[in-house]
């Protein structure tokens, strides 16, 4: 999923900042013309999002994948060198000040273990499935929107925003080197699935989720045939009819439960339960009345 073209910006082959403490770009090229080898006296987050790109970043050479984050320090030589400039270019650079980053650092050192890591490496290449890539890309987004918008709060939300950023990705490279005895990283399928659970009162569909996660609906879909053999519509439609059995167990009404969990009609809804369930909803409430009546 690509950035709205009203983010992204012509490229310009300045290597100084204007502003004082951070920029921020989004570029998507064709037939890009390589800057030659430079430093800055500022650091560069480099998010790399498409292209037929190496990154030489001092005496090492990178070819880059779709994931990849580059971290480079104050002083450090490195350039981009294409391989097949009619392939789309497309990346995030987000500048930091001296000043800024000591800023930070004087706030909490958290926000900068990983420049501190770049610098005693001379640079850092980090890489990160495509969740967790393409939600720093949502981050990512987020700053640029809020710099565009014209909203109350605007230079708090800015900083609440580079912060979050920047914790985010301290945290990742963190726990990249010190990573957990049992296994806690959570997998996409899991991750969908955590947040169809904790939005089945929402108007759900295969695109929102897409569009939530920066993942194309295509590759969701095959993902949850080859999980648990279902559509992502169905999936849906068990989790909220089991979430309606559980409400009208517990003595909700059945049609204020049809309306909450996102069954438009009370006859879709009577239909779908009825060959979920083998049953009514009301037939469904007497039995679990019973059942809690016969227990006590």
């Amino acid at each position: 999923m690509h950035m709205k073209k009203e983010r992204s910006t012509a490229f310009n082959p300045r290597q100084y900042m204007l502003s004082r403490d951070f920029e921020i770009y989004y570029y998507s090229d064709l037939h890009f013309q390589s800057v030659g080898r430079h430093s800055h006296d500022y650091y560069e987050f480099y998010f790399f999002v498409e292209g037929a790109v190496s990154m030489e970043l001092g005496d090492r050479c990178y070819p880059l994948s779709q994931g990849d984050v580059i971290v480079v320090p104050p002083g450090v030589q490195h350039r981009a060198m294409l391989s097949d400039p009619t392939v789309p270019y497309r990346r995030f650079v987000f500048w930091l000040s001296r000043d800024y980053v000591d800023a930070l650092n004087r706030q909490s050192s958290d926000y900068t273990y990983l420049t501190r890591r770049a610098e005693a490496a001379s640079g850092k290449l980090l890489h990160f499935d495509l969740l967790t890539f393409n939600t720093l890309r949502g981050e990512l987004f987020a700053l640029l929107d809020e710099l565009h918008a014209d909203r109350f709060g605007k230079q708090t939300q800015i900083s609440l925003h580079i912060c979050n950023l920047l914790l985010h990705l301290n945290r990742l490279a963190y726990e990249q080197t010190h990573r957990p005895t049992k296994k806690e990283s959570v997998s996409t399928y899991e991750a969908i699935t955590a947040f169809i659970d904790t939005h089945l009162e929402e108007p759900l569909s295969l695109d929102r989720i897409a569009q939530e996660f920066y993942l194309s609906k295509y590759y969701i879909s095959h993902l949850f045939q080859q999980s648990v053999g279902l559509s992502v519509h169905r999936y849906l439609s068990k989790k909220r009819l089991a979430a309606c059995a559980a409400a009208i167990r517990s003595g909700a009404k059945v049609t204020e439960v049809c309306r909450t969990y996102g069954f438009g009609d009370y006859t879709g809804f009577y239909r779908a339960f009825r060959k979920e369930y083998g049953m009514s909803p009301s037939d469904y409430r007497e039995i679990g009345a019973s059942a809690e009546t016969e227990s006590k």
